[in-house]
């Protein structure tokens, strides 16, 4: 973890040197004591019955939730390489607390892709590297139910805050930090229920995806999309 002040980071430097880093925790170590775990649903509407439809909600879903562009900026901003391998991805994120930003490390670790007779099912997870403030893991899957066409986003997560913390942060994480973290899914499942309805119809009349530009994506130093 290291502070970071806009303008002052080599952002694809930090990023390059995560590959070097392991895990910061052992998930043998997981427990009801000292973790947090979580589950955040969120609707984000409906489709027809069945497998997920060509161009449809699940579909455009599924193309933010792969590109990690349902963080909200004022909380969470993400770095990674352009078009590298969704699972071992490592990615850089900024965490932007009140009068702090701090970048910490995060490796994409599993990669879901399930499909039965009720239910589509996509999704991946991350865990924190060394030099994380916190120790953990977050899932995110993104879910068709094939009677009812409801397309749903779930968040899982096991944290605690990295037990070596100075003081000085365990006293803002107390202040202000749980309340951050369930900012942050409350908001990534609104602006993912925001950016999967998208649809644009070119002046031809053809239906086509959504262009979704994230901001953050990282291709070398010093460039940003968009």
């Amino acid at each position: 973890m290291r502070l970071s002040r806009p303008g002052q980071v080599d952002i694809g430097a930090v990023l390059r040197d995560l590959r070097g880093r392991g895990l910061n925790y052992d998930p043998a170590e997981v427990g009801p004591r000292d973790w947090v775990f979580d589950v955040h649903r969120r609707s984000l509407g409906h489709e027809g019955a069945g497998p997920p439809e060509e161009g449809g909600l699940w579909q455009r879903s599924r193309e933010v939730v792969a590109e990690y562009g349902f963080t909200p900026p004022e909380t969470v901003r993400a770095y990674y390489e352009r078009g590298s391998a969704l699972l071992g991805r490592d990615v850089l994120l900024e965490a932007r607390l009140p009068g702090l930003r701090f970048l910490m490390g995060v490796r994409v670790t599993s990669v879901r892709d399930e499909s039965n007779a009720d239910r589509t099912l996509w999704g991946w997870g991350y865990e924190t590297l060394q030099g994380h403030l916190e120790r953990g893991r977050v899932d995110y899957e993104l879910v068709k139910d094939h009677r009812s066409g409801e397309v749903g986003f779930t968040a899982r997560s096991h944290s605690q805050l990295h037990p070596r913390a100075p003081w000085w942060m365990r006293f803002g994480w107390r202040l202000v930090g749980r309340r951050t973290q369930l900012g942050f899914y409350r908001r990534a499942g609104e602006l993912l229920a925001r950016k999967g309805s998208v649809v644009e119809v070119p002046s031809g009349g053809a239906r086509r995806l959504g262009v979704i530009v994230l901001d953050p994506v990282v291709g070398r130093p010093g460039e940003r999309s968009g």
